[in-house]
């Protein structure tokens, strides 16, 4: 028995649930993941400047965005140096953003309100844990922001490049009756990839942090643009 095809014209319903990535999106922060991540890799043995650890960069600056527990994972051997990995560098993290060494990125804000302000209900994500997210939103003053935050295991543990987050923000909002009116963008592949593989009809690339525009597009953006300031502007292009 085959499924009944939907038909449905979506194309005069607004784009009401947009999700936003954090570290390279919204915020800025300045290469902190690396410093982090290299702290890290000290605490299990890995020199800084060797060989091992100029691999070990590589693969964290190609899967930005990704769940930070499935990078480690993929690092170090077993579960329990992959977990040790990931509480040092959450540990590592945290202690940089409470030295204020984070800020939003220019229009970051303004977007966010200018959205909300629409009618449009925002979503901020992140592929750190729960704790240093909060520090992120703590620092900057944007705990009341935005109505949901979502990390990984907010969505049962898998973080991008997996759809789950985002599919989490459709269910947990209802902004929306259809998730081809789920608006994404953040500035990794791993972000694109997310957006593309949950159904959401505009997936935005952003030019504010780990790829180029290159990157974005072979992994599925609808759309790059130079930074998040002008994804209201797309929007509401988009819908006239």
């Amino acid at each position: 028995m085959t499924s009944p095809i939907d038909n449905t014209d979506i194309s005069r319903d607004p784009y009401n649930l947009v999700v936003l990535d954090m570290a390279g999106t919204t915020v800025a922060d300045g290469g902190l993941v690396e410093q982090a991540f290299s702290a890290a890799a000290q605490r299990l043995g890995v020199r800084p400047g060797s060989d091992e650890h100029a691999r070990q960069l590589a693969y964290v600056r190609a899967t930005m965005g990704e769940s930070k527990i499935s990078v480690f994972r993929h690092l170090f051997d077993g579960e329990e140096q992959a977990q040790y990995a990931n509480t040092v560098f959450e540990e590592a993290y945290g202690e940089l953003v409470d030295g204020g060494r984070i800020a939003p990125l220019p229009g970051a804000r303004a977007a966010v309100e200018r959205l909300t302000a629409e009618g449009r209900t925002v979503v901020l994500t992140t592929g750190f844990a729960r704790t240093t997210q909060d520090a992120i939103l703590a620092a900057l003053g944007w705990q009341d922001l935005v109505p949901l935050t979502l990390c990984p295991a907010d969505a049962g543990g898998r973080g991008r490049p997996f759809p789950d987050m985002v599919l989490a923000a459709f269910l947990r909002t209802g902004a929306v009756a259809d998730v081809r009116r789920t608006v994404v963008a953040g500035d990794t592949s791993h972000d694109m990839l997310s957006g593309v593989r949950s159904g959401s009809g505009i997936v935005a690339g952003v030019l504010t942090g780990a790829h180029d525009k290159e990157q974005l597009a072979r992994h599925g953006a609808t759309h790059v643009l130079g930074s998040v300031a002008e994804l209201p502007d797309l929007i509401a292009r988009a819908e006239a």
